[in-house]
């Protein structure tokens, strides 16, 4: 079977470093961290007080009163991402068979801020189920997917994925197979989320997941650090366009890079918990290496899922090394979830958008927050730690995992 080749030829986000790609980029390369206290409810009651939200969002910016109506936060920040990344593209739909233009959308959880708003309303009410019509097709996963489809006309093949913290990287790693497979010439994806609520900081604060360094959130998240103490809860989106080589080059579009290999798999181990050796992470590692037909020595590059929790970030490191031996003490290491946050679904999105501008600049951003290595992670490895560097990169990797043992690796090649 003749296997179509992938580019990325447009990007677009908003998250806690940046309302568009450029504004996010630049913050990253920086070492600047999106969090702060949490403005989105009264959080004083809670062990965990601060959070990566999206600074000064005014929704009325970009969508009209009646359309607002129709969107939880998770699918307004999918459908700006979307607007600036179609934008960016410049892909002439109007020109195009939109049946084989598609959307393949991440989350991990949907619209948790409609689920919470309509329960507290029939909880503290009179005891009649009053509900908004709006309240199931606002809340539900999918939604996202169908409105950038239905905004843009998009007939090609349309979904969810749904794995947690590798629901946008699935999403991507899907997208790529439809189009290798010759369903779609190009497509939509990427991740969206906004769980910052009563209900989501709850939550996570009694698994004791997020950290609770109120007294100075901006340090907070501080991935392979000794002192880290959990994630940083962050929302926002990012999306992708995605495009079969051949369709891209006829029309001449900025190819910022291509996908040249993918992996999936599961740890089959914990609800929660990654394998404590990294045998996950490993294998899928070297998934997609295989599936790119590339050298252990090829990669140069890696931004890991790296959360600042304890589990993970000492079996991310241990698979890396595993899987890559003597070249792993060459690789060049970061995370940039230490200025970001973590944005659950949507983390992988926004990680990919990361490496592939790393790619174009041949500058990897910062893990910031470091002082010390946790002693259980191997000091050979090269860690960009608390400043930028510049790096001779042709071929870097992002991985993501996520609760349930869900894996996903996507390997990015420098652009032509």
């Amino acid at each position: 079977m003749n296997i179509r080749r992938v580019v990325v030829t447009g990007m677009g986000t908003i998250n806690p470093c940046g309302h568009n790609a450029k504004e996010t980029w630049d913050n990253l390369v920086n070492g600047v961290s999106g969090a702060a206290p949490i403005t989105r409810f009264d959080a004083s009651n809670f062990k965990t007080q601060f959070a990566c939200e999206v600074k000064d969002y005014d929704a009325n910016k970009y969508f009209d009163r009646k359309e607002l109506r129709k969107h939880d936060f998770y699918s307004q920040f999918a459908m700006i991402s979307a607007d600036e990344a179609i934008a960016d593209s410049k892909l002439d739909l109007e020109n195009m068979d939109r049946d084989r233009v598609g959307v393949i959308w991440g989350a991990g959880i949907g619209g948790l801020q409609t689920f919470v708003d309509e329960i507290g309303s029939w909880a503290t009410g009179d005891g009649q189920p009053r509900f908004s019509p709006f309240f199931i097709p606002k809340m539900i996963a999918n939604i996202a997917a169908g409105h950038i489809s239905i905004k843009y006309n998009l007939r090609g093949p349309n979904f969810t994925t749904v794995s947690a913290c590798a629901s946008s990287t699935h999403a991507i790693v899907d997208a790529v197979n439809y189009i290798r497979l010759g369903y779609a010439d190009a497509m939509v994806t990427g991740g969206s989320e906004a769980a910052i609520d009563e209900a989501g900081v709850g939550g996570f604060n009694s698994m004791k997941a997020i950290s609770t360094r109120n007294d100075d959130p901006k340090a907070a998240s501080r991935p392979f650090d000794k002192d880290r103490d959990g994630f940083v809860m962050a929302e926002g989106g990012a999306a992708l366009i995605l495009e079969e080589y051949e369709h891209a080059k006829a029309r001449g579009a900025n190819i910022y890079a291509e996908i040249i290999g993918v992996g999936l798999n599961a740890d089959a181990h914990h609800m929660t918990a990654p394998h404590p050796e990294g045998e996950g992470a490993k294998k899928v590692m070297m998934m997609a290496m295989n599936d790119a037909g590339v050298k252990l020595e090829d990669v140069d590059h890696i931004n890991t899922h790296g959360t600042s929790t304890g589990l993970g970030d000492v079996a991310e490191p241990k698979a890396i090394v595993a899987t890559f031996g003597e070249h792993a003490y060459k690789l060049k290491i970061n995370s940039t979830k230490s200025m970001t946050g973590h944005l659950l679904g949507a983390a992988g999105a926004l990680e990919s958008m990361a490496t592939i501008l790393a790619l174009r600049d041949q500058v990897i951003p910062p893990t910031i927050n470091f002082n010390e290595l946790d002693p259980e992670i191997d000091p050979k490895l090269q860690f960009v730690f608390n400043k930028a560097e510049k790096a001779d990169i042709k071929i870097a990797m992002t991985n993501n995992f996520g609760f349930g043992g869900h894996n996903a690796t996507i390997l990015f090649k420098k652009a032509e």
